[in-house]
């Protein structure tokens, strides 16, 4: 008998792309729902799938009961104006649930769930994108090459004209200008949201801006790798002008001028689509850890990733689709209520991955020798 999964804000932004990846797979049976009646069924005819209407505030348990489905991925963000209610209810009817959530108290506090969820033999898992899923399973990967892991600094670079999504506008506005906690040298420091300017040379980009993002990493990886003395977390916008001008914003938040920068996000998001004609579809990911090798010396790994002609938009959908394919095909056993640190293999990530435009590169120096250890992708292959 086929699984039942259904795709919460499966036509949305990231929605389209997890329900295009399932709706290949013939040991599943996807749902397609939404509040809108009409955008659901447009797409679910379009991939051959079903469809539903529903409402995350509505109704939940009656939804449950007459859809019947055996894991759900929640995509319909702003996660961090949302409570646990669904993944209560999925705990309550039986059916696994995965979110694509990146809001810091969101996903760290999801184990709160924890007694209820191993009570009715589910997996409930929050954060399964990019942060903390793609970022842990990097870590997790090339950690074990340290002795002990002192740092990590890591960010993303985004693409001037991938879709944009409003409610993921509304998440990164959110915290701009705004105070929040990472670990600097041994203890826990404020920064400020989309401040600390800085600039990085990313693989096959060149050099974009970065500022400080608030995500659920920065709390996780400390209790996680206890070695750890820093962790930073940065993120930018393609274009310097854009970058410059949220990074002036910042001021007046934190300032106290203005509250937040949230409620603009409308129509922050249609002035910066003006811009799209000068930006590209281009983005990037880096990880660098810092710390002593098998010989106590100094080491450093560097992942970068590269995503071209906007693939990289598929990068915080994967983590939900490798853990939605595990518990389909009985894969996953682990049960209970957790953020999804270390429960997503990078190379199974990759593997999602290689198919698409997407390139990452993997570079070390210690141990007495600088080694690249470059991981092609079935892309990278080709063209080689």
């Amino acid at each position: 008998m086929t699984k039942r999964v259904l795709l919460v804000g499966g036509y949305g932004n990231f929605g389209t792309f997890v329900a295009r990846r399932l709706s290949r797979e013939a040991e599943l049976t996807l749902i397609v729902a939404g509040r809108s009646q009409s955008k659901a069924r447009a797409l679910a005819e379009l991939l051959n799938v079903e469809w539903a209407q529903f409402d995350i505030f509505e109704d939940i348990d009656d939804h449950l009961r007459k859809l019947k489905p055996d894991v759900l991925v929640h995509t319909s963000g702003p996660f961090q104006e949302q409570g646990y209610e669904l993944a209560e209810a999925c705990i309550r009817n039986g059916v696994h649930y995965l979110d694509l959530a990146d809001g810091r108290e969101f996903v760290a506090n999801i184990a709160r769930l924890d007694t209820a969820a191993r009570a009715a033999n589910v997996l409930v898992v929050s954060g399964a994108s990019t942060v903390p899923g793609l970022t842990s399973a990097v870590l997790t990967k090339y950690a074990a090459e340290f002795r002990t892991l002192d740092s990590i600094d890591f960010g993303i670079a985004t693409a001037q004209k991938t879709n944009r999504g409003l409610a993921t506008v509304k998440a990164v506005l959110g915290y701009a200008g705004k105070p929040f906690k990472t670990l600097i040298d041994g203890q826990m420091r404020d920064v400020y949201g989309w401040q600390g300017f800085r600039w990085r040379k990313f693989r096959g980009l060149g050099w974009r801006p970065l500022g400080n993002c608030d995500v659920p990493d920065l709390q996780l990886f400390p209790e996680r790798f206890p070695t750890l003395r820093t962790i930073r977390f940065r993120g930018g916008l393609e274009l310097p002008l854009l970058h410059a001008a949220l990074w002036a914003l910042t001021w007046f938040v934190r300032a106290g001028i203005i509250p937040n920068l949230r409620v603009a996000a409308p129509l922050l998001l249609r002035v910066s689509r003006l811009f799209d004609v000068f930006g590209t579809d281009d983005s990037g990911f880096y990880m660098g850890m810092n710390g002593r090798g098998a010989d106590g010396q100094p080491k450093q790994v560097v992942f970068d990733l590269t995503a071209k002609a906007a693939d990289g938009l598929m990068i915080p959908c994967t983590p939900a689709v490798v853990l939605t394919l595990d518990l389909v095909k009985g894969n996953m056993v682990q049960r209970g209520a957790m953020p999804c640190v270390g429960l997503v293999g990078l190379d199974d990530i990759l593997r999602e991955l290689g198919a698409l435009r997407i390139t990452w590169n993997v570079s070390r120096t210690g141990d007495g020798v600088r080694v690249p250890d470059t991981t092609l992708s079935e892309s990278q292959k080709r063209e080689a």
